[in-house]
């Protein structure tokens, strides 16, 4: 996994800074200043680099979500134990990641909006590349289901401080994360229903208006 630790160039501290701060204090309400001098480089500086603040976050944006592509490419080509438990044990690394995904996410903007459409074209094409490699079972409505994979990776971030109080422990923390794994990959993996009769009733109950509708049309 790649982390912002990586290089200690000028523009990475400037972007490093200022995932935290957006993180810490929303996008609004953070200024070139406060990111600069957290940065250690003069405002010109930022915008030598990047330009506006806009153009920062777009930086910033872009760099989360692919430090998190990565991290899902590597467990796609090997997901042996080893590095499962590599990523389970290195969460703390994470951190400023998930609570920056979780305050820019939560704002009503285009930048949101645009934040949030990355990650579900991340969620398309990493499915996609499992169902390449054979892993998955036929679905219904494959895009559907990736929206539904994109809201149950999302909903610890959003509502980190309820799950975590229904918990009673962090579930971003490592030790949430090793309590979540086995239940949410049986889950994904065997469902939890023993009997298909919810999903049959389901199929036929929205396949049988269509029906009558075809037949009354056809008398």
């Amino acid at each position: 996994m790649r982390s912002a630790s990586d290089d200690l160039t000028a523009r990475a501290r400037i972007r490093d800074a200022a995932i935290r701060a957006f993180a810490n204090a929303g996008f609004d309400a953070t200024s070139m200043r406060t990111i600069a001098k957290d940065a250690g480089v003069s405002a010109a500086l930022i915008v030598h680099h990047f330009g506006d603040k806009n153009a920062l976050r777009a930086a910033c944006d872009e760099y989360v979500v692919a430090v998190f592509i990565d991290d899902k490419h590597d467990l796609i080509e090997a997901p042996t134990p080893d590095r499962i438990r590599a990523a389970l044990n290195d969460v703390e690394r994470y951190g400023p990641y998930l609570d920056y995904l979780g305050r820019m996410l939560a704002e009503s903007s285009p930048a949101a909006d645009r934040l949030f459409d990355s990650i579900v074209q991340v969620t398309r094409d990493v499915l996609e590349e499992q169902r390449e490699a054979g892993l998955l079972v036929d679905m219904s409505d494959p895009e559907m289901t990736v929206m539904l994979m994109v809201m149950l990776g999302l909903a610890p971030v959003m509502m980190r401080t309820q799950v975590s109080r229904s918990l009673g422990q962090d579930q971003l923390s490592t030790a949430g994360l090793l309590r979540s794994t086995l239940p949410t990959l049986e889950l994904l993996t065997q469902g939890i229903y023993a009997t298909s009769v919810f999903l049959d009733g389901a199929r036929q109950a929205i396949s049988s208006p269509q029906d009558e509708t075809t037949e009354g049309g056809a008398a």
